[in-house]
């Protein structure tokens, strides 16, 4: 019936690239690398019982927080007697979309010894929202749409990098780019965040 279709149509070739066209994008359209249809965890059971200061992190779950370097920097000073683990995203980065599965996964693993918070940069607030709602994390974000929070912090290659610090609120590392494995990623917050 398909080819019937074609060879009544005048530019059959024309036809069929774009077919072949639609048909590839749709199929990239919705692999996404199996991301956008991830099934977060279920931080509150994960998190339950999560010391005082992280638990008040986490009950900003998604929330895109604004106010800066500053705001950011008492966030900072808020959680010192436990490791940070800072990841810096943009809703228009596809390797950020790539390892926010891993960010959910060692959020809930690791976020009652380690603290996780984000920074959205140079990014809209409504392309982040509708990326969170895709991708939910249990931790709040900080709006950083001049990057200065990204500069503040080391991360001045590319998206996503990631800074740790130790818990007295020292930045012990800061990882340029993408995780290529989540257990890398896991390696790193063992070695940087828990000392180990």
């Amino acid at each position: 019936m398909f080819s019937t279709v074609l060879s009544k149509l005048p530019n059959r070739s024309l036809c069929l690239a774009a077919v072949v066209v639609a048909l590839g994008v749709s199929a990239c359209g919705s692999s996404g690398g199996g991301t956008s249809t991830a099934k977060a965890p279920d931080y509150k059971q994960a998190l339950a019982g999560a010391p005082k200061p992280l638990a008040k992190l986490y009950a900003q779950g998604d929330r895109l927080v604004s106010g800066g370097t500053s705001a950011f920097g008492s966030q900072l000073r808020a959680l010192r007697g436990h490791p940070v683990v800072v990841n810096v995203w943009a809703s228009w980065c596809e390797p950020c979309r790539m390892e926010f599965p891993y960010l959910q996964r060692l959020s809930a693993k690791y976020g009652k010894r380690v603290a996780f918070v984000g920074v959205d940069t140079n990014d809209n607030d409504a392309a982040a929202r509708t990326f969170l709602a895709e991708l939910p994390l249990p931790y709040p974000s900080y709006t950083d749409p001049n990057k200065d929070i990204a500069q503040s912090v080391g991360a001045t290659v590319g998206l996503p990098d990631t800074a740790y610090y130790d818990a007295s609120g020292k930045q012990v590392f800061v990882k340029q780019g993408q995780y290529a494995s989540e257990g890398d990623f896991a390696a790193d917050i063992k070695r940087y965040a828990l000392g180990g």
